[in-house]
């Protein structure tokens, strides 16, 4: 898990590495490079512990109650057991919202964990007690939309981390039949290539689509000294049951399911037809 670092210093350190902007290299002359999105921190969020982004999904309207998207590891309750589902939870945890320079321009107060697990995903909802629209009016931000389609094998996305006020840039190397880590198993895992090195505080950040500016997926983890499937150290097993390990290797958990588990209003309805996200 992604945990964040303690200590000033580090801080220090890791605000004066700004990751380079990754621009897909120039093709043959007949297949010009797609245009890139403006990728940047606005509508990005720090929590206590993690990264996070406040987001719609693709039928959320401007005065439903607006959603902030993180790690079910992230949780300031703690981190759910395996097979465990939480959904509907008060909540008052607090977020600060970025804009596209980083700058802390507002704190959001949820009034509900919506979802929240480690079972299959690494993903946790929060409702706030206010709508994108009053957002986008005091503040002029606007929600980043969840895609709700499986990303691309070789897409170039970033990993946008507003703990760390840090963009990472890479591509989508592959997809993990099931993703080992300590008693947790995550499936369809999205793969990094090696340029995201995501370190502890990025869990929760939105892995955004560099063409379609949108949300794909939910950095999660990575494997940090090359053990075999233990917290910190996630291993790869295909579907015959070999295991990989890929020292030095991040990933992230696809969020295209999350959409059909909503209903109008911004409403979770994990009994609506195509949602297949764990049930409690």
């Amino acid at each position: 898990m992604k945990k964040p670092l303690i200590g000033a210093s580090c801080a220090l350190l890791l605000a004066s590495a700004t990751a380079l902007a990754g621009a897909i290299p120039a093709s043959a002359a007949q297949a010009p490079s797609p245009k890139l999105a403006a990728v940047d921190f606005a509508g990005t969020v720090a929590l206590s512990n993690c990264s996070g982004s406040l987001v719609r999904l693709p039928n959320s309207q401007a005065g439903d109650p607006a959603l902030i998207l993180s790690n079910g590891h992230c949780l300031d309750t703690g981190m759910p057991s395996a097979g465990q589902v939480l959904v509907n939870r008060a909540s008052s945890r607090t977020f600060s919202l970025l804009n596209s320079a980083g700058t802390k321009v507002a704190t959001l107060r949820a009034n509900k964990m919506v979802y929240g697990t480690m079972t299959d995903t690494d993903v946790s909802i929060y409702q706030l007690n206010t709508t994108y629209a009053a957002i986008k009016s005091s503040y002029n931000i606007s929600p980043l939309t969840v895609s709700a389609s499986h990303p691309t094998a070789g897409t170039a996305i970033k990993v946008v981390s507003g703990y760390w006020k840090r963009i990472y840039s890479c591509n989508a190397d592959g997809f993990v039949y099931r993703l080992k880590e300590g008693s947790w198993t995550f499936k369809d895992s999205l793969r990094y290539t090696s340029s995201c090195n995501t370190i502890g505080g990025t869990s929760g950040s939105p892995v955004v689509d560099a063409t379609t500016g949108q949300v794909v997926a939910v950095n999660n983890t990575g494997n940090e000294s090359g053990e075999r499937c233990t917290v910190n150290n996630p291993c790869e097993v295909d579907q015959a049951g070999n295991v990989t390990v890929r020292k030095g290797i991040n990933y992230a958990q696809q969020t295209y399911q999350i959409p059909a588990c909503f209903g109008p209003g911004n409403v979770l309805n994990l009994s609506l037809a195509g949602c297949v996200l764990p049930k409690p």
